[in-house]
């Protein structure tokens, strides 16, 4: 870590499998709509959580931490052990008043090869992050720093804009908003997704012929 603070109170989870980031940067070609659509509008977050950079396209795995509200001592744990591809999903319990994300952290995803954050809490330094060129999705912003005391988890699920977020599923964003697709269900959802696009643009030619 780049702070000088004990960790003993954050439950650490054992590795786990990352979705296929191939197969991931593959669906994330479509919009979050539309594979919301064919997964049964199922998995995507509640629409507080917004982005709060302006370049909010985001596509990866989930590296899931849960964070005591107004703390990020896990979140810096966490990044020790983050992978390229990996987005960084925070369960900061919509505590909004004080963040828990700002441009140092994201120096430090940057350096890791993270491709994004996810804060159900507050996030600050919003010009930085947006001149990282970092994807930054948050449910409030605030200049009040956060503590670094914990506890915390990593890698364990959590909840997100009222998803539940497991380590190493795909997340994707953009505009609209975020989407989480299990791992196992992710080439099912890739080749829907393809299909319903097919059938989209079928209407808008059929519409564009009338017109």
């Amino acid at each position: 870590m780049f702070i000088n603070a004990s960790t003993d109170n954050i439950d650490i989870a054992p590795q786990w499998q990352r979705a296929d980031l191939d197969e991931v940067k593959r669906l994330a070609q479509y919009p979050v709509a539309l594979i919301g659509d064919v997964q049964a509008r199922m998995g995507i977050m509640a629409s507080p959580i917004r982005p709060v950079t302006p370049s909010p396209h985001l596509a990866g795995t989930i590296l899931p931490v849960h964070a005591r509200e107004g703390d990020n001592l896990a979140i810096h744990r966490a990044l020790d052990d983050a992978r390229p591809g990996d987005v960084l999903v925070v369960n900061a319990n919509a505590e909004t008043n004080r963040a828990v994300f700002g441009d140092l952290l994201g120096e430090i995803c940057r350096a890791k090869g993270v491709t994004g954050v996810v804060v159900d809490g507050a996030v600050r330094d919003v010009d930085e992050l947006a001149g990282q060129g970092l994807a930054v999705y948050a449910r409030g912003i605030s200049p009040a720093g956060p503590w670094k005391n914990g506890p915390g988890r990593i890698g364990h699920p959590v909840a997100c804009g009222n998803i539940v977020c497991n380590p190493g599923d795909a997340i994707i964003g953009d505009n609209d908003g975020l989407i989480v697709i299990p791992q196992h269900a992710l080439a099912a959802t890739l080749e829907r997704t393809q299909a319903q696009e097919q059938t989209e643009q079928k209407m808008r030619d059929a519409i564009h012929a009338t017109a």
